[in-house]
């Protein structure tokens, strides 16, 4: 029977839930790009310049910020803007501009219908964004597509290790969470409540449930894999493993291999656009969704790391143009031995995200970090560094709004996870250093190895 349960969730199952009952075109958009990957690359860029500029022809009719900044830059009309060297000309878009220019870069047109989210961003420097439905539905099927590419198909036996609100759901909303959860035939094991116990649980879920896929946080997955070998376990062996919110480094992918005796693949997304681009089965660089999105590559420099400058092609409620969100990769090859016309990011550089500890054994991954400070307000960048098992320090770059109960609104966000065995200083600073590759880090652990 769960052999059969994959293909009967995907043909049926699936599409009378997002279809016919939440009435969602995720599958439409799903079979639309699994069809124009395989289009050449000529092809391919051909059809995002099309996409760019209508989005760009919207932008100027209807967003009142792109009008005045691309304006101020000496464009006089949208079909200034000809070809790809000239939108390369365009300012790009910051957190700090997003931030400031909020409601006038929502289209008038779409105000109703967005949805908003928040993101603490791996370089700690949180922002609210809107998006529509559409562009999330899109968001989801380039998601099932990416994933795809490994073999990692919906309706798969799928644990995964993943991030999760620290005031779990009850009630009926923990029976709907479950009944959905096994509905998509998985498990969900909490990425930031990991202990030596919690370890040996999830070694024992992955054992019982027989996943053929493993997804979750690179930083977890690859100490899950180091808890298993050090204590002499065999554990299931899936067919695979992908890696999420950080880049998955070569020692980390050779160990989570070795461990769980299956390919491991590489993943890059933020949470203003979901997934930007994953590993095929070549496992040669990360194909780019460049049906779906426009990504640039900043800086003069023709070799090594360089900024990434975003653009989502189908966010026509609140567009993200040129949008610098703080990350740093390598260009990688045009072509791949898999037929598809989508080119490749070599890797992505520049994100890194320390675990940190707990007197009790616990691992505290930075994502924890990017998820519970996203939402709160007072502060424009932040930073936590652990010098010693029993303290953390809180370093803000306050903004305006900072006063004393930002400091408790973040304190008691953290108590929540380390309770009141860790002591919570905050420093107050005018700037938080970069680091040699231009990143702003979450999280530091000065801790010995």
């Amino acid at each position: 029977m769960s052999g059969l349960y994959g293909p009967l969730f995907r043909r049926v199952l699936y599409p009378a839930y997002e279809s016919a009952l939440r009435r969602r075109g995720t599958l439409g958009y799903l079979a639309e790009y699994e069809r124009d990957q395989w289009r050449s690359a000529d092809e391919l860029q051909a059809l995002q310049w099309r996409k760019l500029q209508a989005l760009v022809a919207h932008c100027w009719a209807h967003v009142p910020f792109y009008r005045r900044l691309w304006g101020e830059a000496g464009v006089a009309a949208a079909a200034d803007i000809r070809d790809r060297d000239d939108y390369a000309r365009l300012p790009v878009l910051t957190k700090a501009l997003i931030r400031e220019h909020f409601d006038a870069m929502i289209a008038p047109t779409h105000r109703d219908g967005l949805y908003f989210k928040a993101t603490g961003g791996s370089t700690g420097e949180p922002m609210r964004f809107g998006y529509t439905r559409e562009s999330y539905e899109r968001r989801v099927a380039v998601m099932y597509r990416g994933y795809a590419w490994s073999g990692a198909r919906l309706g798969q036996r799928t644990v995964y290790l993943w991030g999760a609100p620290v005031a779990a759901p009850a009630g009926f909303a923990l029976f709907k969470d479950r009944l959905y959860h096994a509905a998509f035939h998985r498990r969900m094991l909490n990425a930031f409540d990991m202990d030596e116990r919690r370890m040996a649980e999830y070694a024992d879920v992955i054992d019982r449930f027989r996943p053929e896929t493993v997804i979750g946080y690179v930083g977890p997955l690859y100490e899950l894999a180091r808890w298993i070998e050090r204590n002499g376990r065999t554990p299931h062996r899936p067919q695979r493993v992908l890696g999420a919110a950080e880049a998955l480094l070569p020692h980390q992918r050779e160990t989570i291999e070795r461990v769980f005796g299956a390919p491991a693949y590489d993943t890059y997304g933020c949470r203003e656009f979901m997934l930007i681009a994953a590993e095929c089965e070549a496992r040669d660089g990360l194909h780019v969704n460049i049906d779906h999105l426009h990504l640039e590559y900043g800086g003069d420099a023709v070799d090594g790391p360089r900024e990434l400058i975003v653009t989502d092609l189908h966010n026509f409620g609140m567009p993200l143009m040129r949008y610098l969100n703080g990350d740093l990769g390598t260009p990688g090859a045009t072509h791949c031995a898999c037929g598809r016309g989508l080119p490749k990011l070599a890797k992505v550089d520049g994100r890194k995200l320390d675990a940190l500890r707990t007197a009790d054994g616990r691992l505290i991954p930075g994502e924890y970090f990017v998820h519970t400070l996203m939402s709160l307000r007072g502060f424009r960048h932040y930073q936590v560094v652990q010098r010693s098992l029993d303290a953390l320090v809180v370093r803000l770059v306050p903004d305006e709004a900072c006063d004393a109960t930002t400091e408790d609104a973040i304190r008691a966000e953290l108590r929540k996870l380390v309770g009141d065995s860790i002591a919570i200083g905050f420093e107050r600073v005018e700037t938080i250093a970069l680091t040699a590759s231009g990143k702003r880090r979450v999280t530091i652990c000065e801790l010995p190895a």
